[in-house]
Order: structure tokens, then sequence, then C-alpha cells
């Protein structure tokens, strides 16, 4: 696992460099966008950090996982004046947050005691690990990777807005529309997903509490039914996907086709590709099942043949 954070943390640094390096530079209002925003994600990160080390939680972020974006993309719009173009994206950053947060508020992720709730237990099977025993080992991953690293995701894959101010002057077209259906519609089969996996583990410790008995993919304990019979992380495949959308949306209004904003979503991949890879070792500990479930079962994109 340190060795897949410290990956990410360099790809944090790498990516967005070799893309500015190759792309034009940011004008004197974008430069105001990605500082305006950038504080506050800076602001985001040590206020996490310092509320985890303080409550010995580090699922601190996970509450704001939903919400920042939509704030970044709104932000953006005001510098912007508003342009058309940068409202129809901030709509959309509004409509996967809502959605998330109360995926997320369902499940318990909310208390007016703001910093309580209960934490990722991939952390706790993380601290568990030889390599985490010292307390030093743990902060510095809590600071670098669980606090900045994800902070800093989560606002670069915000910042397309920023490159489709370069098309202030041109007015919504056929392919903003194509771009926003193909967003609505990620973030519905996202929905659907992840109301598949919510509706399998209730009724199946609902039966486990009620003594009842369990039908065959509730004995397994993983679901593989619905989307999950196609992908085995349907969910994270539609999460990836919106967010190149996004970005593709903002690179063809502008004709930029290649451009800096794209480290953003070029990092969540890497992300979901090493989260991935941590929950399906766990899965595989659980459940004996699960290990045949990977050999027939594509990790993101559902076989065509």
């Amino acid at each position: 696992m340190i060795r897949t954070a410290s990956l990410l943390i360099l790809t944090l640094i790498v990516i967005p460099v070799i893309t500015v390096w190759f792309d034009t530079p940011p004008d004197a209002v974008q430069w105001q966008m990605i500082k305006s925003t950038g504080s506050l994600m800076l602001s985001a990160a040590l206020g996490c950090f310092i509320l985890s080390e303080i409550t010995r939680n580090c699922s601190q972020f996970d509450k704001l996982w939903s919400i920042l974006p939509v704030v970044y993309a709104w932000m953006i719009a005001a510098i912007g004046e508003w342009n058309e173009r940068l409202l129809l994206m901030a709509v959309l950053a509004t409509i996967w947050g809502l959605r998330l947060t109360y995926n997320f508020a369902r499940r318990g992720g909310y208390s007016w005691k703001f910093w309580e709730g209960e934490e990722d237990y991939r952390w706790e099977v993380l601290r568990q690990r030889k390599e985490f025993q010292s307390k030093t080992a743990w902060t510095l991953f809590n600071f670098f990777f669980i606090s900045l690293y994800q902070n800093a995701l989560v606002w670069m894959f915000t910042l397309p807005p920023i490159i489709a101010w370069q098309a202030r002057d041109s007015a919504l077209g056929a392919a903003d529309a194509i771009f926003a259906i193909l967003f609505v519609a990620l973030v519905v089969t996202e929905t659907v997903a992840d109301q598949q996996q919510y509706d399998f583990q209730t009724e199946k410790y609902r039966k486990k509490a009620a003594g009842e008995a369990l039908n065959e993919e509730e004995k397994q304990g993983f679901i593989s039914s619905g989307l999950w019979k196609y992908s085995r992380h349907p969910n994270y495949a539609a999460e990836q996907s919106l967010w190149v959308v996004f970005y593709l949306m903002a690179a063809f209004a502008a004709g930029r086709y290649l451009n800096w904003s794209a480290a953003g979503s070029l990092l969540l991949i890497l992300l979901f590709q090493g989260s991935s890879n941590f929950s399906e070792e766990i899965s595989s500990g659980k459940y004996p099942a699960y290990k045949d479930y990977i050999r027939k079962v594509p990790r993101f994109i559902p076989r065509i043949f």
C-alpha cells in the first residue's frame, strides 16, 4: 500500500507539471480560479488532518468528497462571471454531489458532531500492517495521502471548467448537450449500482438478525447480480467515466483535447485502480467465492463478447 500511495503522490506532482509544460499557460482569470479554489482545498486538507489526529478517525474527508467539488464548480462559475457553460458544468457537478451526499448520509455518514462518524474499515486494516505500526509512519500517511492527496485529487478533477472559460465567447451547442446527457446517464448508472449494493447488504443483514434463511447470493456474502453481474465495480466505473466526460466537455468547447485539466481524471483512474485492488484483497479474504467472481467478471468495463 505504501508503494501505491507513493506512486499516487508522485503522479499528483508529475502529471500536472507535464501537462502544464506542454500546454498553454493559464491567463489571469484562470489563475484567480486556481488560486481561490486551491486555497480552499489546502484549508480543507489541513482541517481534515487536524481533526483526524484529534479524533483518531481518518475518515474526515469522506464527509467532504461529495461537497467540495460542488463548491469549487460554483466558485469557478462566479469568478467567470456566470458564463453559461460554466453554469452548466456547475449544475452537473451539483447533480453528482447531491446524489453522492444522499448516498453517504443514508449510511450514517453525517452527524451534528461533524467530526464523529464511522471510519472507513480499510484504514483500520492498514493500521494493522507492520509498515504502519509506527505512529510516525501512520501520521505521515494520514497527512500526505489521506488528507492532502485526496483533497488535491478532488480539487483537480473539478478544474475542467477553468479550461471551458477559454470558450466563453461561444454559445452552448449540441456537443454540450451530448456531454451533459452522458454525465447525467453515468450519475444514474452509479445511483442504480449503489442502490443494488445497498438493498443487497440491507436485506442480508436483516435476514441474519432475524434468523431467516439466506439465498445463495447472500450466503456467498457479496452482490453479484444486477449491474454487478457485468462489472465488479459498476459504481466505480461510472464515477471515473463521468469525470472523464466532464473533462471532455471542457476540452471540446475550448478545442484543446489534451490540456492540463486532464490531470484530475487521470489521477482518479489511478486512485480507483489502487483502491479496488485493496478492497478486493480484503473481500477475497472474507469471502471464499470472491476469487472465482474475480476470474469471471471484469473489474470495471463489462465484456462485450
